[in-house]
């Protein structure tokens, strides 16, 4: 009996079949993980940007020049391009309560900063970071 060196050629068109059906599909996976891979660094960055403009309010709420009553929407208008982080937009929102957090009162401001971003897919994705501050007196 002879022993085989190499392949039949059945087995080697079996191999280029299955290989065939199999490497679009790989490499669609791959296609979509190159794609996604970018995402984690940009929410990150847009968490930093939520961040920074919250420690803004933050910061003119104990303000002796500013104080509470400066904490208002039109103090923070709409940033649709932010200095050194193309491609970023945030947005500063601003609702007094009462101490329940719901209802209309005075005494609490809930202050929220959405920031926003296009990502390479052309999905517009975002990140919210909210935070609650209080009339307390200086």
């Amino acid at each position: 009996m002879r022993q085989r060196r190499a392949f039949t050629l059945i087995e080697a068109i079996v191999a280029i079949v299955i290989l065939g059906i199999a490497m679009p599909a790989m490499l669609i996976a791959l296609s979509q993980a190159h794609r996604d891979r970018i995402s984690p660094a940009r929410a990150s960055q847009a968490r930093w940007i939520a961040v920074e403009k919250m420690e803004d309010v933050i910061a003119d709420r104990s303000s002796p020049t500013r104080g509470w009553s400066y904490i208002a929407g039109t103090n923070y208008p709409v940033e649709t391009s932010i200095t050194g982080s193309p491609g970023y937009s945030r947005k500063v929102t601003i609702a007094e309560t009462g101490a329940d957090l719901q209802s209309v009162g005075t005494g609490f401001k809930t202050v929220t900063v959405t920031v926003e971003w296009t990502h390479t897919d052309g999905q517009t994705h975002s990140v919210v970071l909210a935070t609650v501050v209080t009339e307390f007196p200086s």
